[in-house]
């Protein structure tokens, strides 16, 4: 373009500028650069208006305007009502300026105005501004404002002649181009986002506001447009509308999947069944290719497969990188991508007791993510739980078991402490489960005193020491601790056939199914109390079984204060002659009277004797 075809277009743009009936105020640096015949109207402003503050200039409306302009984001338009003459304005902000156009209501008068102002005002827009000419073929533009060259990348000399088609290209909405072509034909402004190229062909999103320009005679003479880049605020939006999406895509899928895999756990009646199912639903998961369980094999140090759907896992060594084992080294989530596959490994857990990993298969290309590696280890604890069920029953009706000896030193365990402070031998009796999800162990103690053991139990952290009957040779005790430790056990499938306590060291004999991990167990162990040791392995079947089972069948039958006083009872020596302890004393320790403990304890000797002769 020539030096007078620029003069022209510009003096053209400022012509144009003239009968846009639509007042129209750019500010520059904190100053005003231009104001058309109808915003001096409107606002009432002076001839001199360009080059003085917009505070000055437009009153009590810039306090208005300024605010909302702080509160628009650069690159985007906001909408602000105002109280002048039904006008509401459309501030659009760039980086360096402000545009503000005043959509009317009504008709205005056109005031001469000097054109070279407009002309500079339009040359230092911050937005890109055009000018299109609808009387020559095409409707080309005739005139592009430095802005409108720096935000498409071409020059002026490439633009002009054009139609404003240009811009748009494979990804450029139909719905977009349609409604601008409509509006055009249709001699009526448009506001729309595209996505448009410029000249290196790079993308970004085009707010593209475009208004006829009428003489005074109301024939449209030019197509008005402004440019706007609003790239970040739409890829904002779109990722946000991409992110929604997936998860709500995601959430129906998990959903499913957590129904599923709970039916699973619940529904399974072995541990073999439950993993079976739980990799069989995981692997009809569009999003996975299949799911296998592995356990340690200590005798081997592999990493043997229980169970599999869709893959065909080989047998691992626990040294290799595979996500596998390296889950059961760790005790944590593994992930890797092997053999044109991504391979998440959740390890299988339960109160500490591992139970093998859950290893989950995804296409190469098939990332998981964070929120997917919640989802997974979620659905494992409950594989854990429900395996801890299965394995747990087993324990009750198996008889072949691992029985293991331990020694505890640590005087977290209250038994350690209380024999190392009063130098007495502690025997572990029995649990006492009470109301709620309280435990208390019974332990006889010989050659301590009642004040050496009120002190001790004075001493105890989380715990309390009650004496419950105390004769000459020896003290009937109970402990209540806030984590028992033969419930705790007892919930990781582990009999505590005893406890004997002296000289601040405890030995434990533990009944441990064939099936559970014994190696786990006992490592769940040393990590809770230092100074334990393995005194022994060995493999039987489980002692005292119809013991167990018999006085099992009579405390179902027994009520709790039955039950309780039954015991005392005996342990108290109440039924040896002469007896060491009354049953008003036995009264006292459970909080009840004479003639209702007296009561209770009849009650349960008869259910006692009708269990023992076979009297149903």
């Amino acid at each position: 373009m020539s030096e007078s075809d620029t003069d022209r277009s510009g003096r053209g743009a400022a012509a144009a500028l003239e009968h846009v009936v639509d007042p129209v105020v750019a500010v520059h640096d904190e100053t005003v650069v231009f104001a058309n015949d109808a915003a001096r109207r409107v606002f009432g402003l002076p001839d001199d208006v360009v080059g003085t503050s917009p505070g000055d200039a437009f009153d009590e409306h810039w306090e208005r305007l300024a605010s909302e302009i702080q509160e628009t984001m650069l690159g985007t338009v906001r909408h602000v009502p105002l109280d002048i003459d039904e006008y509401d304005a459309r501030v659009h902000r760039g980086e360096t300026g402000v545009t503000i156009v005043l959509q009317r209501f009504e008709p205005t008068e056109p005031v001469d105005v000097d054109r070279a102002v407009k002309t500079r005002a339009i040359d230092e827009a911050p937005i890109g501004f055009s000018l299109s000419d609808p009387d020559l073929e095409d409707n080309p533009l005739v005139y592009v404002n430095p802005a409108y060259e720096e935000l498409t990348g071409y020059d002026a000399a490439d633009i002009v002649g054009r139609n404003c088609r240009f811009l748009q290209g494979p990804d450029s909405s139909e719905t977009a181009v349609k409604s601008m072509r409509t509006a055009i034909e249709n001699e009526q402004p448009v506001t729309v986002e595209v996505r448009n190229y410029r000249q290196d062909g790079t993308e970004f999103w085009n707010e593209v506001t475009i208004a006829p320009v009428r003489d005074e005679q109301g024939t449209v003479t030019n197509f008005v447009g402004f440019q706007n880049d609003v790239t970040d605020r739409k890829e904002a939006q779109l990722a946000l509308e991409e992110r929604t999406a997936e998860l709500e895509y995601i959430l129906e899928r998990v959903e499913g999947l957590i129904q599923d895999v709970t039916a699973a756990v619940t529904g399974a009646t072995t541990r073999s069944d439950l993993e079976t199912a739980v990799c069989g639903r995981i692997a009809t998961d569009p999003a996975y290719e299949g799911a296998w369980v592995g356990e340690r094999d200590p005798a081997k140090d592999t990493v043997a497969v229980r169970a599999n759907a869709g893959v065909e896992p080989a047998t691992l060594s626990m040294a290799d990188d595979h996500p596998a084992a390296r889950s059961l080294r760790s005790e944590a989530v593994a992930v890797a991508t092997l053999e044109g596959r991504t391979h998440a490994a959740f390890p299988i857990t339960y109160n500490g007791i591992e139970y093998g990993t859950l290893v989950v298969c995804s296409p190469e290309e098939r990332e998981v993510d964070d929120r997917e590696r919640l989802i997974l280890s979620a659905l494992t604890r409950a594989v854990g739980s429900g395996i801890n069920a299965r394995e747990t029953s087993r324990m009750l009706a198996t008889d072949s078991v691992v029985a293991v000896d331990i020694e505890i030193t640590d005087p977290a365990l209250p038994p350690v402490a209380i024999s190392a402070d009063t130098g007495g031998t502690l025997e572990y009796r029995r649990s006492v489960h009470r109301t709620g999800d309280d435990t208390a162990s019974l332990f006889t103690v010989t050659n301590a005193s009642v004040e050496a053991l009120e002190a001790a139990g004075d001493a105890l952290e989380n715990a309390s020491l009650e004496i419950l009957v105390d004769r000459d040779d020896r003290t009937l005790v109970e402990l209540q601790h806030h984590d028992d430790i033969v419930r705790w056990l007892s919930d990781r499938g582990v009999v505590v056939q005893s406890i004997d306590t002296a000289d601040g060291s405890a030995r434990l004999t533990l009944e441990i199914p064939q099936s559970t991990n014994v190696r786990s167990v006992v490592e769940a162990v040393e990590a809770r109390y230092s100074g334990t040791d393995i005194i022994s392995f060995r493999q039987q079947e489980r002692s005292g079984a119809s013991q167990e089972e018999f006085a099992a069948s009579l405390e179902a039958d027994l009520t709790e204060r039955q039950f309780a006083s039954l015991q005392r009872a005996y342990l108290g020596g109440y039924f040896e002659w002469p007896r060491p302890t009354t049953g008003e004393e036995l009264a006292q320790s459970m909080g009840v009277s004479r003639p209702t403990f007296h009561e209770h304890l009849r009650t349960a000797e008869a259910k006692l004797c009708r269990a023992f002769f076979g009297d149903d």
